[in-house]
């Protein structure tokens, strides 16, 4: 399919590039989609909680009264769980939630991401840019001409573009990311998703 190539004023440039239909026209995998968010979300946790148990919570062994007689139930010392202050029964210990996913369910999910953008018509290809110094009332200029301010934003770059990014960096709603690191959660989340010149070709060949 062909899309027309804007300029950063959002206006046509008379040019238009192709667009694999493989790659931005498929109908929509949701399992995949599903997956691949599950496991980019699962992948950001820390996996550091840690809570005492009984064996590890400091304090006297020495039994706190005798077995019998006290008319009572029988305790031990005075770790026990159900005793304030005492180990926690089954706790949460440190461990890895990192999952693992093939790499063509994956691509498939990229690929059925950016379908669903190209489908909604909140995908657009613009000219390749750069900023010679930081300039972020600038990059807030590129982003009313596509009406993405006030809405989630996502520009995919070619390659790193530092000053480009640091424009960004200071908009909560706005990222900007390099084509090979784009993933399908940042895809889902943005509600215009901006793809330079550059950024087309290098999508395409990670893709395919």
């Amino acid at each position: 399919m062909k899309v027309e190539v804007l300029n950063i004023q959002g206006e046509k440039t008379g040019r238009s590039i192709e667009l694999p239909d493989d790659i931005f026209g498929i109908e929509p995998n949701e399992h995949s989609v599903y997956l691949s968010v599950k496991q980019y979300l699962a992948n950001q946790r820390q996996g550091t909680h840690k809570s005492k148990e009984r064996g590890e919570v400091a304090g006297s062994t020495k039994k706190i009264k005798r077995q019998k007689g006290t008319g009572t139930a029988r305790f031990g010392d005075i770790k026990n769980p159900i005793f304030r202050g005492g180990g926690r029964i089954f706790g949460p210990r440190p461990r890895s939630y990192n999952l693992k996913l093939n790499k063509k369910t994956k691509r498939l999910a990229r690929k059925s991401a950016l379908s669903g953008k190209m489908a909604e018509g909140k995908l657009f290809v613009i000219e390749d840019f750069s900023f010679d110094s930081p300039k972020t009332k600038e990059y807030i200029n590129i982003l009313n001409n596509f009406n993405a301010v006030d809405n989630r934003s996502l520009l995919v770059t070619s390659d790193y573009e530092k000053e480009v990014y640091l424009s960004s960096r200071n908009l909560k709603k706005s990222d900007v990311v390099r084509a090979t690191d784009l993933n399908t959660y940042q895809i889902l989340l943005a509600n215009a998703l901006i793809l330079s010149e550059g950024s087309v070709e290098e999508i395409i060949k990670s893709l395919n």
